[in-house]
């Protein structure tokens, strides 16, 4: 956890760029959100020959809501299939219930049906929807 470089956690965000439902570069520059990751973020990572294979950045500190928000979760695409993006959510929630954060939120694309189905496995569920995306909560 909290390992990563700004510039590895860019490096990575570059790699996976086009793995996101639409591209992530569609929605942020790369680099500014690999900084805002790097200083606000609790990254959770998971590394394979001597780089940055998974990564999982989530927020932790709205303590009005009491709920964490997952903001990223890549894995490069050599990596995928292979659990690490199931393990990083598991210790999210893990880290979240440890900083007494009451849940955890996030936005997904409507038709990513394989983050959609890692998200349910996990207890989460749909809570509404604004154009192209859907919010799911996991509350305890």
């Amino acid at each position: 956890i909290g390992q990563a470089s700004e510039h590895e956690i860019a490096g990575h965000l570059r790699l996976c760029d086009a793995n996101f439902i639409p591209p992530l570069s569609a929605r942020v520059n790369l680099e500014q959100y690999a900084a805002k990751l790097a200083e606000h973020a609790v990254c959770f990572e998971a590394w394979a020959d001597g780089g940055l294979a998974g990564l999982l950045a989530a927020y932790c500190n709205d303590k009005a809501s009491g709920l964490a928000f997952i903001t990223n979760v890549s894995v490069l695409g050599q990596w995928q299939q292979q659990g690490i993006a199931n393990e990083l959510v598991r210790q999210c929630v893990d880290y979240a219930k440890t900083a007494a954060m009451r849940g955890i939120r996030l936005e997904v694309e409507k038709t990513n049906a394989q983050a959609i189905n890692l998200y349910l496995k996990h207890g989460f569920r749909a809570e509404d929807s604004e154009g192209q995306y859907m919010n799911m909560v996991l509350r305890w």
